[in-house]
């Protein structure tokens, strides 16, 4: 569970090239992923899926095969096999780390046969509409994992355990196909009408036998690996009331501080807080209308940073947030595109790690750079996660009250010696900001950590100080 400054790293970026070694890469750097002040670590999907050694991890194929069954054209997954990844958990919680696993149970992909079966193809726009009348369809849908022979479980998968596929290989036709006596579950996302269907074979989590394998299959994940948490994968597109009610068993059979955060893709707040509700406050969100306010920030400077934690969830349900600047869907090139402007990142970072609300993860394309891209690392945020251990302690004293410049400052407390901070930030000219630190610092001096401002701040006798900010950037000051 969360730590008091806790930090997630999420390790991995979408084209990392790991050589099927991330694991072992981790286990060796653990100490030092320790010492930057990370408490937990999202490592991505480690079972089989239909790319083999190149998937990244969401074309699921079989949930069971954690690079240990020669599936897909390889034993290994992209980042390792079965017994380098529970070394590498083991490691990391040696080291102080938690784990969380990338948990993916939308939808199977790469099924082992096809399947003829009665189907109706719906609209794209609009999942509820019906566009053709009842056909018959060849879909890939029969998962009997015959590399894997029964080890761990002998349930296969057929038709009746999805809702609905989207190519039909009689036809060689991409559509969305509903199958014969299946409705979309009504406890998802409305966008598109009924967001149930995503991609794949989707999966229905309204037949019991689906229900009964999945939490099967939970409980022998958590026995096997013993990680801390989960990641949940697009959670909008599963009925909310099987989320709730897996977690909840989980939690009551396997683990009572099992830590788990949904992502839910939407910038509408008042989707988050529903769905918070209809999970009875079992899960987490990550807070996409935050990275959406960043992202927005980033690519205009007539942005109003009094506002940029506006309609957010660390604003209104702190804690449920877990806060990102970026992630795998929103680096270049990917689904959900929207990449935070190089020049605000320390910006961004400054807001998710130096602040008391949500529990901040940080992006490993950011810390060590994308080079699929030609995106260097911020090192910079290395920095920022030593102040968020050291530093950023006790009252937090808000100055959100200019459109281009906007400030805080934490007290520090008595625990941590020479604790407390000030941040100010601007999108536009050089300015200055007159802050409350608190009186215990009057007469002392502070300096920018970031090095961006050279002048000293001294403190007056009532506790406040006059701190500056060049143009377009960050200040982050300490007390010498």
């Amino acid at each position: 569970m969360k730590k008091i400054n806790g930090i997630i790293m999420q390790y991995f970026e979408w084209y990392m090239d790991c050589k099927q070694n991330l694991w072992n890469d981790i286990a060796k750097n653990a100490e030092k992923i320790s010492k930057l002040g990370i408490t937990a670590l999202w490592l991505p999907p480690a079972y089989k899926g239909i790319g083999g050694k190149d998937e990244v991890g969401y074309g699921v194929y079989d949930l069971y095969d954690l690079g240990e069954f020669d599936q897909k054209g390889t034993i290994k997954t992209k980042y390792g096999s079965k017994d380098e990844y529970i070394n590498c958990i083991s490691i990391l919680q040696q080291n102080g780390i938690e784990v969380y696993a990338d948990i993916v149970l939308n939808h199977k992909m790469g099924a082992d046969m096809l399947q003829t079966i009665p189907a109706t193809k719906v609209d794209w726009g609009n999942h509820n509409v019906t566009i053709s009348n009842q056909e018959i369809v060849r879909v890939a849908t029969k998962f009997n994992f015959p590399g894997r022979k029964n080890k761990y479980s002998d349930f296969e998968w057929n038709w009746t355990h999805f809702a609905g596929i989207d190519f039909d290989n009689k036809r060689n036709e991409k559509a969305i196909f509903k199958f014969k006596d299946k409705n979309w579950s009504n406890s998802v996302d409305e966008e598109f009408g009924n967001f149930d269907y995503l991609m794949g074979a989707d999966i229905d989590f309204k037949n019991p036998e689906v229900v009964e394998e999945c939490l099967k299959w939970g409980k022998w994940y958590l026995e096997l690996t013993n990680v801390d948490g989960f990641r949940l994968d697009a959670v909008k597109h599963i009925d909310a009331n099987f989320y709730r009610e897996w977690i909840k068993t989980l939690r009551k059979e396997m683990k009572d501080e099992l830590f788990t955060v949904g992502e839910y893709w939407s910038g509408d707040i008042s989707k988050l807080h529903r769905y918070i509700e209809e999970t009875r406050g079992e899960i987490s969100l990550f807070d996409v209308p935050l990275h959406y306010n960043l992202y927005n920030a980033s690519k205009n400077c007539n942005y109003d940073l009094s506002k940029i934690l506006d309609g957010t969830l660390t604003k209104e349900n702190p804690s449920k947030a877990v806060t990102f600047v970026d992630n795998h869907d929103t680096q270049i090139g990917q689904s959900l595109e929207s990449f935070v402007e190089r020049w605000f990142k320390i910006a961004a970072y400054s807001i998710i790690l130096l602040r008391d609300e949500g529990y901040p993860c940080i992006f490993y394309g950011d810390m060590y750079g994308i080079p699929h891209n030609n995106i260097e690392p911020i090192k910079e945020i290395e920095l920022l996660t030593k102040l968020r251990k050291e530093k950023s302690y006790g009252n937090e004293n808000n100055y959100f009250d200019n459109a281009n410049c906007i400030g805080w400052t934490r007290e520090g407390d008595e625990e941590h010696i020479k604790s407390g901070l000030a941040v100010v930030i601007s999108n536009a000219s050089p300015a200055e900001k007159r802050m409350y630190i608190g009186q215990k610092f009057a007469g002392e001096r502070f300096i920018d950590a970031l090095a961006n401002c050279d002048e000293l701040v001294t403190i007056d006798e009532n506790g406040y100080g006059n701190f500056k900010v060049k143009e377009k950037s960050t200040s982050i000051w300490v007390e010498m």
